[in-house]
């Protein structure tokens, strides 16, 4: 149902760092939500090749560190970091572009699990002012749905179907999304006006 999704946007937390790095050009995008499932079920379904599939999208390679993966007709990369069950750190490989991507798990009261995500990376100036975050916002608050969905409900089919790309449902999660990477790039200071206007673009972009 519609709302449910879109609902499902306010309980994840989003921050974005200002420009930095040695040009000026690094930044990172950070998620939280709380699952309402044990660390150990969080850290199989993030890190299990044969349990990614069910919520995201298949992947192939060595789950080891040092070993690289791939997933199907998207990024792949390299294990950096692999401490059971707290962090993974991998490199995001994607079109000649290499950034990176770290998720650390925190045991919470009773069953539930911290679930923070930070994606690093270098980001040209002309593209940040014509999509802003949620040029890749968008697509990890499909996949942390998907995740959710997984853990907390024991759904095993990926979120991003076809079928669901072209609902209502996806079409005002997608807005909603866009919406809140919009607020938080203000927040970190980006200019509102140019926020919302690349959130426009980002939306049109995911929906077509």
């Amino acid at each position: 149902m519609v709302d449910k999704a879109v609902d499902s946007l306010q309980l994840v937390a989003r921050e974005l760092s200002p420009f930095g790095g040695d040009e000026g050009k690094t930044r990172t995008l950070r998620m939280s939500r709380t699952l309402a499932a044990p660390i150990g079920t969080v850290w199989a379904a993030a890190t299990e090749f044969d349990r990614i599939p069910l919520w995201f999208m298949p992947v192939s390679g060595e789950a080891r560190i040092g070993g690289r993966y791939q997933l199907d007709g998207n990024a792949g990369g390299e294990i950096l970091v692999c401490d059971a069950p707290r962090t993974l750190r991998i490199t995001w490989e994607y079109g000649g572009d290499v950034s990176y991507v770290t998720v650390n798990l925190t045991k919470k009261d009773g069953s539930a699990t911290l679930f923070d995500f930070e994606h690093t990376a270098d980001v040209e100036a002309d593209r940040w002012a014509e999509y802003g975050p949620g040029a890749v916002g968008v697509g990890w608050d499909m996949g942390l749905l998907g995740l959710a969905r997984h853990v907390e409900l024991g759904i095993a089919t990926p979120l991003e179907t076809p079928e669901w790309s072209a609902s209502d449902e996806a079409k005002a999660f997608i807005a909603g999304s866009s919406e809140s990477w919009a607020a938080a790039a203000i927040a970190s200071g980006d200019d509102p006006d140019a926020a919302r206007a690349a959130a426009a673009r980002t939306t049109a972009a995911y929906t077509g």
